[in-house]
């Protein structure tokens, strides 16, 4: 097809300049510029005659009257000529005409060309049979993966058979949205461009799909350029595209154009729903405008939307975040006193934070709270518990606690075992510690970097030089670099005991595998 442009290297709405807002089809044209439709193109089919009509209307009389065995010995003498045909002539009923391509489908999938499939999603998107003819549309593209001009081919059947099925533009539409379901963002892009040089628009729903793919994987950058896009084609945004727009803002650090689009919302007959506040709460809280985001909070009361788990929760974690755990409870308490049932997250960060400040006690009454209220702890809860424990040196609580995971069959992670090991070496128990080390590697978890150093750092200050070197070993045959500042305290230890030879031959086994810190060579 002449008029559709080529493809693109990833996405029609990416800038490649630095500025990523900036539409880059936008700076190209003049503001006043108005593209002209371009005249939908189309294909005649040959009438059906002599053998082929007598072969459509005897197949066309079994389909209507489900006289499949009758069918089935007409089989060798279907070819994709005569199923268009037998196609377009069922085509006011969706269901024979699907129950058709599917029996063509068992029968002989060759037959169902391209041409044939696209009369099929005309049909079913007429009669707003979208989930079928997404279905179609999913299993042909997934079929044609490698071939990187397929999706242009798929959309110029579509356009070619659009007025010999008097269709509607929603076949486009389910299009565009079952590539954004796919994940097939270029295709995506791709397939818009297309459609709007005939005018021909996405609902607002499958935009929505398309943006919501685009977040998930954080693709950002699209959103924003996608949005504008759309609001230059004048599709209306709702509630659920703006909430997404905000979130881009606010994951881009851009909070100012986020509370901007968010204010927007009345201009636009929107109202704020609760997503819509938790986005910009969230956004606020990324940015440490705690004060701000507890404003915001109180402001959607006075506006008649109540918050709920995911309002506090993201609050909550902003405060236990900062330290501020007596702000904390208090929401942790106005919570419960609004009705607003507490959730496993809840939990978890509360007693995430009692934690960090080295209150363990409060971290087991919250831990106890759960399972009166009926919630269930999961790996998380215990590991944050575990490690609240460990850290204050109480491992023979630690070991009960372990202990209850396997009463509720829950599997020991690699959190589990670093806050088994945090605890040891704050007891200055290295040979436990390693040994802990080892039951980790043997159960198939894998240790970090923070794990390796704090059982390094617990050797050395043992003067356990040895046991030092043992878990160096262990790291770079993991390809683990170690700090520079680790690296310096084991070599000056291991030359003050007398083992140079040792350090030597460490330093040259580091060096061959690349691992040497920055800044080690002068630490020296």
């Amino acid at each position: 097809m002449k008029n559709l442009p080529k493809l693109r290297k990833f996405s029609t709405f990416l800038n490649t300049t630095k500025t990523h807002l900036k539409n880059p089809i936008e700076s190209s044209l003049p503001c006043n510029f108005k593209r002209s439709p371009i005249l939908l193109p189309h294909r005649t089919m040959p009438a059906a005659r002599g053998q082929d009509l007598d072969f459509v209307n005897i197949s066309h009389s079994y389909l209507i009257n489900s006289e499949w065995d009758k069918l089935n010995k007409l089989v060798s003498g279907l070819t994709p000529f005569r199923i268009k045909h037998i196609l377009l002539k069922t085509r006011k009923d969706y269901v024979i005409s699907l129950e058709f391509f599917k029996w063509v489908e068992l029968k002989n999938s060759e037959l169902n060309t391209l041409d044939v499939i696209s009369i099929i999603l005309h049909i079913l998107t007429k009669q707003h049979k979208f989930k079928s003819a997404e279905s179609i549309m999913r299993s042909t593209l997934e079929t044609h993966l490698l071939e990187l001009d397929f999706p242009r081919k798929v959309f110029e059947a579509l356009v070619y058979s659009y007025k010999m099925c008097e269709s509607s533009p929603r076949v486009f539409d389910a299009l565009f949205k079952t590539h954004a379901h796919m994940n097939k963002f270029r295709n995506a892009s791709d397939c818009f461009s297309w459609m709007r040089e005939y005018k021909f628009y996405p609902t607002i729903e499958s935009c929505n799909a398309y943006l919501s793919a685009l977040s998930s994987l954080n693709r950002t950058d699209i959103v924003l350029s996608f949005y504008k896009e759309m609001c230059r084609c004048k599709i209306s945004p709702n509630v659920y595209t703006i909430n997404m727009v905000v979130e881009a803002y606010c994951k881009v650090g851009k909070l100012d154009l986020a509370i901007e689009v968010f204010k927007d919302m009345e201009i636009m007959g929107l109202a704020h729903s609760v997503v819509s506040y938790n986005t910009l709460i969230k956004g606020y809280c990324s940015k440490g405008l705690l004060s701000s985001a507890l404003k915001l909070k109180n402001g959607m009361e006075n506006c008649g939307v109540h918050p709920n788990d995911v309002t506090y929760n993201t609050l909550i974690n902003a405060l236990c975040k900062e330290g501020k755990l007596h702000e904390a409870n208090k929401l942790f308490s106005e919570m419960k006193r609004t009705d607003v049932a507490p959730t496993i997250v809840t939990y978890n960060t509360l007693i995430n934070g009692y934690n960090e400040t080295g209150n363990s006690e409060m971290g087991i009454r919250l831990f106890e709270e759960m399972s009166v209220a009926g919630i269930k702890a999961d790996i998380l809860t215990y590991n944050a518990v575990i490690m609240g424990l460990c850290k204050e040196g109480k491992t023979k609580k630690a070991a009960y606690m372990v202990k209850e995971l396997d009463r509720n069959k829950l599997v020991p992670n690699s959190s589990t075992f670093a806050a088994l090991i945090t605890g040891q070496c704050v007891r200055n128990n290295g040979d436990r510690a390693f040994q802990l080390y080892k039951s980790m590697v043997k159960s198939g978890c894998k240790p970090n970097k923070a794990t390796f150093k704090m059982l390094i750092s617990v050797f050395i200050k043992n003067e356990d030089y040895d046991g030092a070197v043992e878990v160096l070993e262990e790291m770079v045959k993991r390809a683990i670099a170690p700090d520079a500042d680790i690296l310096s305290c084991l070599f000056n230890g291991l030359r003050e005991c007398g083992k140079e030879g040792v350090a030597s031959d460490l330093f040259k086994e580091i060096e061959s595998q690349r691992l040497i810190p920055e800044g080690f060579a002068t630490s020296v």
